[in-house]
């Protein structure tokens, strides 16, 4: 299953949480794994806060410190930083379902990482139902 983002700068973390959250309850899982995955690789997937949305300009300012613009890179397309960044974040995340829900604590949420936009992203999901029950 699959559902598009559209990112509207250059580097932002978009929050797909509710999506997510939605999709896994329509799938009828009660107990099991989400993975969300991102094809793409300028853009990546991440868990954080989600209660105070400075926390997201801070990971994409401490990113921008990490990885300059500038900095001498081989690749001539002219988005190695955002390779970069994605390579930091990672391309997916794998969370709990339980009791028909993603597990996620108190003040987290899920984030497409966007570096090369604005762009249309993919994120996919692949929800698993567990064989056995917790004991």
């Amino acid at each position: 299953m699959e559902f598009a983002v559209e990112t509207g700068s250059r580097a932002e973390l978009v929050d797909i949480t509710a999506e997510v959250t939605r999709r896994v309850k329509a799938s009828g899982v009660s107990e099991g794994l989400c993975l969300v995955f991102v094809p793409h690789t300028t853009a990546g997937v991440t868990i954080n806060e989600d209660a105070d949305p400075d926390v997201r300009l801070d990971l994409v300012a401490a990113l921008e410190r990490m990885v300059p613009d500038r900095a001498g890179y081989r690749h001539a397309e002219g988005n190695s930083p955002a390779h970069v960044k994605a390579g930091l974040m990672g391309s997916s995340q794998t969370i709990a379902i339980v009791n028909g829900e993603i597990a996620l604590g108190r003040w987290q949420g899920i984030f497409l990482c966007e570096f090369d936009g604005p762009r249309r992203r993919r994120v996919q999901l692949r929800i698993l139902e567990a064989a056995f029950k917790e004991m």
